[in-house]
């Protein structure tokens, strides 16, 4: 007996506005009208799927006003006639949505999207409730071991955070750069060492890990570096503190994707709720960067015991996946002023001349940015940049600047060992940060230009693609020569004449793993790095950075915290390239993703 499968083809209406959706939206909305549906379940399904790829975890809908993405205004009446379609499902609660759409809070989601903010909230919620009785809470004197000055105001927040993170399955710590983030970590996980021992007699399984390897490489380094800093200090030695140190120390950061065993795309993790990760301790460093399926992922994969804690800067740009659960996540504990999270806003920086910039920017405040950007003189400097030769004289401008430190530096020169370090360091002095990736404003094409300009002062020295002061990006995670996503490497001309690509520390797993030459042709897969995104210099710091905006004021991708991303990196001066007009719309503008995750949270 054989079978007849029948497909049936709809033709998609002229649904009004529907311009800008993709291939996939469009596919989306056929396939409502091919099962049934109508066409105005169509027309919102199509949007729907257009919002899941700008960010949005679900469509928000209000009554009589238009979605910010393009859908029109829905009246009353078709709101009620959508909850009623049969392929959608209209929560009050969280129980179990078995249809391909939902409704719930005024939000229109794709089921597995739904399903996401379900799981994930009543984890989170979950792990609120849970508070252990303490056996080793910190006191005064315990503090001032670990904190110089710890009664100070600038300094209380932080020891706050110490506190409040025992006893507690789910603690946060937010705050922007220079904030003390680091510090307050190495801190935090001395005294869960300590109360976790005292609690079960044993030491605790500690993991550290962060969404790139990047950011792992630098938790690891700055947890180290924050080490030496205590050990430094006599009263901190002769406290019970140190024998905490070394357990804090061992734990190895690495990316979320390896701490869950990824198998690679299409293929799962090792672990999950059968077979949790072994930890009684993991701390999520750039929390930012995580996006609504990998914290699923990750919470289903950890025991209910285990202590879980976030830190980041919920200011900064969501995660280029789905949703924006930090910045949900921060708002919601925030809101109910529970003691499970602690925002760091003190600048402990030496050079305290862009803070203000930075928190104008953070708080949304237009003017004053503009009054702190000229309070800074100097260390702020406005181009403007909306023509092609004009964004062209200021990327010359920014070679010749460039091209004198790296000469300073001895960057064109063989490089000698003792020499290495003082190169390395100038390779982070200085960069550039583009709002695009493609077109004339965009960090591919201004990248090649550079190229172009380093390529004119090394043509004796080159060999293919590669010459002295070529810098390159890696484009993925390689555990086999310990180079990560984001990782920055230079090309320099040793003793003998032959080129190698440098990087610093190329390895989170050793302690003491200083820099590593690798073969030009033997990399993992790279890309050029005289321009970067924005998004791919989260998790950086430089010296001087200089920021190229689009040319038009409308463009999409414009936000507050896109520049505050940005300007965030730069730990000595700042330059904007773009128009007075670009500049108003790029403060103005939010990149406010659609959830309604805080308030399953709340």
């Amino acid at each position: 007996m054989t079978s007849t499968t029948h497909f049936h083809f709809r033709t998609l209406p002229n649904l009004p506005g529907a311009e800008p959706w993709r291939a996939l939206d469009a596919a989306v909305a056929r396939w409502v009208l091919s099962h049934g549906g109508s066409r105005l379940l169509a027309e919102v399904a199509g949007w729907a799927s257009y919002a899941e790829a700008q960010g949005d975890s679900a469509l928000w809908l209000e009554p009589e006003t238009p979605s910010r993405h393009g859908l029109r205004a829905l009246s009353v009446e078709e709101l009620s006639a959508l909850a009623a379609e049969p392929m959608v499902t209209a929560l009050a609660g969280d129980e179990a949505a078995d249809t391909p759409f939902v409704l719930q809070f005024n939000h229109f989601y794709l089921r597995r999207n739904a399903l996401h903010e379900i799981a994930v909230a009543a984890d989170l919620r979950a792990r609120r409730s849970h508070v252990e009785v303490l056996r080793m809470p910190c006191e005064a004197n315990d503090l001032q071991a670990l904190f110089e000055a710890s009664d100070t105001e600038a300094v209380r927040p932080q020891t706050q955070a110490v506190m409040q993170v025992l006893g507690r399955r789910l603690f946060v710590l937010t705050g922007g750069p220079g904030t003390g983030k680091t510090t307050t970590v190495l801190r935090m996980l001395l005294a869960l060492i300590r109360e976790h021992h005292a609690q079960h007699a044993r030491l605790p399984v500690i993991r550290l890990a962060a969404p790139t390897g990047k950011a792992a490489r630098r938790l690891g380094d700055a947890l180290r570096d924050s080490s030496k800093d205590l050990q430094d200090r006599a009263d901190f030695r002769s406290s019970p503190w140190p024998q905490w140190l070394a357990p804090a120390l061992q734990a190895e950061a690495m990316t979320v994707h390896r701490l869950l065993g990824s198998r690679g795309q299409q293929r799962g993790f090792v672990h999950h709720a059968g077979n949790p990760i072994g930890a009684d301790v993991v701390l999520i460093d750039e929390a930012s960067m995580l996006d609504l399926p990998l914290l699923r992922v990750l919470l289903d994969a950890l025991a209910p015991s285990a202590v879980l804690v976030f830190v980041g800067d919920a200011e900064q740009l969501p995660p280029v996946g789905t949703g924006s659960v930090f910045l949900d996540l921060v708002r919601a504990l925030e809101a109910s002023a529970a003691g499970d999270v602690v925002r760091l806003q003190h600048s402990f920086r030496a050079d305290q001349a862009l803070v203000p910039v930075n928190a104008a920017l953070r708080d949304g405040n237009p003017e004053a940015f503009v009054q702190a950007c000229d309070a800074a003189g100097s260390r702020v400097q406005r181009q403007t940049c909306v023509t092609l030769p004009q964004l062209h004289a200021c990327v010359q401008q920014w070679h010749q600047q460039l091209f004198s430190e790296w000469r300073d530096a001895g960057i064109f020169a063989p490089v000698s060992p003792e020499h290495l370090p003082k190169v390395l360091h100038a390779v982070r002095g200085r960069q550039l940060l583009c709002a695009l990736r493609e077109g004339p404003f965009g960090a591919e094409q201004v990248n090649a230009r550079l190229e172009a300009l380093f390529r004119q002062h090394a043509a004796d020295s080159a060999v293919g693609a590669w010459y002295p002061g070529r810098t390159v990006m890696m484009t993925h995670n390689d555990a086999a020569s310990g180079l990560f996503n984001g990782d920055i490497g230079i090309c320099l001309r040793d003793g003998a004449g032959d080129l190698q690509v440098w990087f610093e520390g190329a390895s989170a797993t050793e302690e003491d793993q200083g820099p590593r030459a690798f073969a030009p042709d033997a990399l993992p897969p790279h890309e050029g790095a005289f321009a970067i995104t924005i998004h791919k210099s989260q998790g950086s710091e430089y010296g001087h950075v200089a920021v190229l905006l689009p040319p038009d004021a409308d463009n999409a991708v414009l936000s507050r915290q896109l520049l505050y991303t940005a300007a965030t990196r730069a730990r000595m001066s700042l330059a904007l390239w773009c128009s007075d007009s670009v500049l108003q719309a790029t403060l103005i503008a939010r990149n406010a993703r659609s959830s309604a995750l805080p308030q399953r949270l709340g």
